[in-house]
């Protein structure tokens, strides 16, 4: 993606929020290399800590796709509002016509070839012991109408230096934030099947295993064999 294209807001904030990432973190990040280099695409991503959007957008950033957030439509409002929308993210409402339009607003930034950011649980993970929960089903209608790559990843350590619905702790010593970006997801096997509500289940809990199996590989655990907490 040429650098133009980014846009001087994204740039200028980017400036900013690299060095505070760097300055509270230790990194580790691999999976670049399965991040598309141009086209659009989905990066599904766990989410386990409020700061973790900054410290993953640092990542994505770094391999020269600027992500662009699904993020709920709150964060959309003010001054706070017009920086997100001048930097292309999407706002995601919840139920009813307002989160088909949504679904279709990612669905056209994906068309145009951005890297578009799913937080498929929808929120931070309630699960006790920060195992991804079962997504919701808007990336998987996306992800089957554009045909588009989706890169599975995991991120853990943000949640070290802020829990989720925790207090921040202290910075120093510094945390480690880990970042695996996997191949794309193989949905293939669905193509053919009529779009519906069974589908887009199937389809969402084939991308969650992935996200998931990325974060045992990264937490160097075995995935659980529970089921996952349901989302909101």
């Amino acid at each position: 993606m040429a650098r133009r294209s980014i846009g001087i807001t994204y740039r200028t904030l980017a400036s900013i929020a690299r060095p505070l990432v760097m300055l509270l973190f230790r990194r580790d990040w691999s999976g670049a290399q399965h991040i598309p280099a141009e086209g659009g695409f989905i990066a599904a991503v766990n989410h386990n800590s409020y700061i973790d959007p900054v410290a993953y957008g640092c990542f994505q950033y770094g391999t020269g796709r600027p992500p662009r957030f699904f993020a709920k439509e709150g964060l959309f409002k003010g001054a706070f509002g017009r920086l997100m929308r001048a930097m292309k993210h999407v706002p995601v409402a919840r139920g009813g016509a307002e989160a088909l339009q949504a679904l279709d607003a990612a669905a056209e930034a994906i068309r145009a070839g951005e890297g578009v950011v799913f937080y498929p649980e929808g929120t931070l993970t309630r699960d006790p012991d920060l195992w991804p929960m079962t997504g919701r089903t808007g990336i998987a209608r996306v992800a089957l109408e554009t045909g588009c790559p989706v890169i599975p990843v995991a991120q853990w350590g943000a949640n070290l230096l802020l829990p989720p619905y925790g207090r921040m702790g202290r910075i120093f010593p510094r945390r480690t934030h880990l970042v695996l970006a996997g191949p794309p997801v193989d949905l293939s096997r669905f193509e053919s099947r009529e779009p519906g509500p069974e589908l887009w289940r199937e389809v969402t809990d084939v991308i969650m295993a992935a996200v998931t199996a990325q974060l045992a590989d990264l937490r160097d655990l075995p995935v659980p064999e529970r089921e996952a907490v349901p989302g909101p």
